[in-house]
């Protein structure tokens, strides 16, 4: 799958860094030409991952996250100098799927840039069928739930969260498997990313009242039950 990353960062010099490195790996790269139209440049180069800053000229990344998020579920990787717990948790509940702190280590991001593109479109080819769960059908090859005609939009992180739960559906998933499953190697996360994801995934249910079916074993993990 030809791959294209779009990045929106005004730093010329972090973003020739990134197009070179990125370029060596085969990807390709583009990002907008103005700041304050970033969306017209997004939707023209139909990126496969998108990576934002926050501090940006004109808007900040959060703003650009949440226009992005209302026309697409394309993976966000937020890359900024603010290391908050606040800006972490934020960009996750907005429906970025991961968070990196500047200054960083090139062969880090690398490895989760890939394995956010392997979990997002590897994990299909897998199992391209139907699963049933209290009533609703997730359909895996569109990333969505969908129960008594109304269909939920899930990003991809939210989707194979709940996927990874409904197939061992009345079994207790630990937060560690989860994380393992999700990021290949847990050193790289932040427990707050898990937290945010599983919030998002229920308030998202709620539309389809399946929200109390994701259920929390204190200590253990969560659990996919049958109602």
């Amino acid at each position: 799958m030809d791959m294209n990353i779009f990045i929106i960062e005004d730093d010329a010099a972090i973003f020739r860094s990134l197009k070179e490195r990125l370029e060596q790996w085969s990807f390709r790269v583009s990002g907008p030409d103005r700041f304050d139209d970033v969306m017209s440049a997004l939707i023209a180069a139909q990126p496969q991952l998108v990576i934002i800053d926050i501090q940006l000229p004109m808007y900040d990344g959060f703003h650009w996250c949440r226009e992005i998020r209302t026309i697409s579920t394309v993976p966000i990787l937020f890359l900024s100098s603010r290391d908050h717990p606040l800006d972490m948790v934020m960009a996750m509940n907005m429906g970025a799927d991961d968070y990196i702190q500047k200054p960083f280590h090139m062969d880090v991001l690398m490895a989760r840039i890939q394995a956010i593109l392997r979990r997002t479109y590897a994990y299909g080819d897998e199992a391209a069928d139907l699963l049933e769960w209290n009533g609703a059908i997730l359909e895996m090859n569109r990333g969505l739930i969908r129960k008594d005609g109304h269909e939920v939009m899930l990003t991809k992180n939210e989707f194979f969260i709940l996927a990874v739960l409904v197939k061992a559906k009345d079994t207790i998933i630990s937060r560690h498997d989860l994380i393992r499953k999700l990021w290949d190697d847990e050193r790289f996360v932040n427990d707050n990313t898990l937290t945010a994801n599983m919030t998002r995934l229920r308030q998202k249910l709620a539309a389809i009242h399946l929200e109390d079916a994701i259920v929390t074993k204190k200590g253990l993990g969560y659990m996919a039950a049958t109602l």
